[in-house]
């Protein structure tokens, strides 16, 4: 087992989306932890406050190559991690060990066009945010009094797919703009590997965002993490899944809310048959009783997202000490 330190460079990240042919920013092996930097807010340095740079993240803004430049998504990521062995059908743990912002500042953008009340909040807005990164809040509006904790996770978490051109906006199967706030540090999420090497990228870093994240933006900010990264094999996993310390997460995306919500009920249903060994009736009747379907995001056009959420509590001593990698 190696750790490694990943630095967000110009020849480290790449912006706006996710591409088969990128040359890998590093190269690891399975059970291997790396420390990652991350920036976030490519499309507005030019507007942003001297607290919101480094010198670094200043020459990505200024010289980032052109064939780091993957597709039109706004997301600056840092990678890909090609991990050894990787092929194709098995699946990547990402064990979250550490998420925290790097810098005292954040943004949130109001889009044309896009939010979940477009028509309502048609003008574009750009607000800077101070981060108490000694207190761990944000004050919004400053001087409201109002105090938002902080809840750092990374937006978007995916592997590549056999496409030259992705962009980063809408999540899937390949996991990407997920914007799923309970996968914050001492969480796991398991990803379907599409090519060979996984090409696992990451980034988007949110130091706080509600569910729905309805204006299509959280508070975004340059993050940092630790995580660690397993391959698991004889594992048939067609969408991500999450775990954190207290519940087993599915996840469904669609072009509306109805058919998110039926991909996550169906992977609840399917992880309820495979895992405890229900039948698909009573695994059914257990979601209507007991699992918790929420509004992941609504902005990331065309793919909004439902998560279900199943409570280990609920389950018997046994099973609620399960771990995914050990029943495979």
């Amino acid at each position: 087992m190696t750790h490694h330190i990943l630095k967000a460079t110009k020849q480290t990240v790449h912006l706006g989306g996710f591409s088969d042919l990128l040359t890998p920013a590093l190269t690891v092996d399975s059970g291997d932890t790396i420390e990652v930097e991350t920036y976030s807010g490519y499309y507005v340095y030019d507007k942003a406050p001297p607290e919101f740079f480094t010198p670094e993240f200043l020459d990505i803004c200024q010289n980032l190559p052109s064939e780091r430049k993957i597709a039109g998504g706004p997301h600056l990521l840092t990678g890909p991690i090609y991990v050894r062995g990787a092929e194709p059908g098995d699946v990547l743990e990402v064990e979250l060990e550490a998420i925290a912002p790097s810098l005292p500042v954040g943004f949130n953008a109001i889009r044309t066009g896009w939010g979940a009340l477009p028509q309502r909040f048609n003008q574009p807005a750009l607000r800077f945010i101070t981060l108490d990164l000694e207190n761990n809040i944000a004050e919004f509006p400053g001087g409201s009094g109002i105090k938002i904790p902080l809840k750092p996770f990374f937006g978007i978490l995916g592997v590549a797919t056999p496409e030259t051109s992705r962009t980063s906006i809408p999540p899937g199967a390949y996991g990407g703009n997920i914007d799923n706030r309970e996968l914050q540090a001492g969480c796991r999420i398991f990803l379907p590997i599409f090519v060979p090497g996984a090409l696992f990228s990451l980034g988007d870093g949110h130091a706080a965002q509600g569910d729905g994240e309805v204006n299509v933006t959280a508070i975004e900010t340059s993050m940092n993490g630790t995580i660690k990264l397993n391959l698991r094999q004889g594992w048939d996993l067609k969408t991500p899944i999450g775990e954190t310390p207290t519940d087993i997460i599915t996840m469904g995306f669609g072009e509306t809310l109805d058919a998110a919500l039926e991909q996550a009920l169906n992977n609840m249903i399917n992880f309820l048959e495979r895992f405890v060994n229900l039948s698909p009736e009573d695994a059914y009747v257990l979601c209507s009783l007991a699992i918790n379907f929420r509004i992941t995001q609504v902005v990331n056009s065309p793919q909004k997202g439902v998560h279900g959420m199943l409570p280990k509590s609920i389950l018997s001593q046994e099973i609620a000490d399960w771990s995914i990698v050990n029943n495979q």
